[in-house]
């Protein structure tokens, strides 16, 4: 296994690593995923480590993704809901972390609803922390998964194509991080989607935005379609779903347009029939199920090499 480290403590968004830190989890990752094919699965890396898993949001893929990546890697896991927890009592943030850091815990994964959680807690506790998403900010181990899946596809060059993520870009905080990462790696970004849902300060990031989506497709070699995220809108930013899937929707038809084969990404949960057609999702074109495998890689690198740091 890979004997450097990374450069932080914690994973707290793509905007605190370097362009060493991701090529890093990268090429550990990839060790992994290796592993996880095997007959045995299971590698006792983190034996005598324990990690709890702190989610003040809903979650499926990455909830389960991480506990997987937990348990691949031997750690002793402790799951907590907000839901069912004294925080619905009126307990702190710092308070509630405070009493399962009493339990003797040496990391936490957490996602929570308010940007900037994270580095509140990284201010105020000694284990690290990774930041499985807060509010709109960012949701960093979605996208190193994803770049991850793109350097896997081209056979580890990334630098130089050319990625269009589109949707919802205003409310994503999956369109950040991915903005983030593949700027680090030398990669060209575009945005698309209804202008409505496009942030007026995305050019201050060196992302050009292209608002036909026919022309969007042609320029990528990468699409990395989002869901638009209903849950996050307090006011109506484009006339309906059926109209939002007519004009920036992926369908069959459209791909069968383009000149050159495109990569179909999606990091779910799929609105299919809205973002994107059931015959794109599913069609050869698409590597979303890498995606899904590819992230169980991702955190069992994320998670291994920040407990080799706290070793040093």
């Amino acid at each position: 296994m890979n004997k450097s480290q990374l450069s932080v403590k914690h994973l707290l968004g793509i905007k605190e690593i370097t362009e060493k830190d991701i090529y890093l989890i990268f090429e550990t990752a990839k060790e992994f995923k290796q592993i996880i094919n095997r007959p045995i699965k299971k590698v006792p890396t983190l034996r005598d480590t324990t990690i709890a898993n702190l989610f003040f949001e809903n979650s499926t893929r990455t909830k389960l993704s991480f506990e997987l990546a937990e348990k691949r890697l031997s750690a002793d896991v402790i799951n907590f809901s907000a839901a069912s927890s004294s925080v619905k009592k009126g307990e702190t943030l710092l308070d509630t972390v405070n009493n399962i850091l009493a339990m003797k815990v040496d990391m936490v994964v957490m996602r929570h609803p308010s940007p900037g959680a994270h580095y509140f807690l990284s201010k105020n506790i000694d284990a690290s922390i990774v930041n499985a998403g807060d509010g709109t900010h960012e949701h960093p181990t979605q996208a190193l998964l994803d770049n991850f899946s793109i350097y896997n596809h081209f056979n580890g060059k990334i630098k130089d194509k050319k990625i269009v993520i589109m949707g919802d870009i205003m409310h994503s905080r999956v369109a950040m991080s991915n903005i983030f990462a593949l700027k680090k790696l030398g990669v060209e970004v575009k945005v698309s989607g209804p202008s409505t849902l496009i942030p007026k300060y995305i050019k201050t990031r060196g992302v050009d935005v292209e608002l036909d989506i026919e022309k969007a497709l042609e320029w990528c070699d990468v699409a990395n379609i989002l869901r638009i995220q209903l849950e996050r809108q307090d006011i109506k930013y484009f006339p309906s779903l059926r109209e939002y899937s007519q004009y920036f929707g992926v369908s069959r038809e459209l791909l069968d347009k383009m000149k050159s084969k495109k990569v179909i990404m999606h990091p779910g949960p799929i609105n299919r029939g809205v973002e994107i057609e059931s015959q794109v999702a599913d069609s050869d074109n698409s590597i979303i199920l890498e995606q899904v495998e590819n992230g169980v890689a991702v955190r069992m690198a994320v998670l291994f090499l920040l407990a080799n740091r706290r070793k040093k």
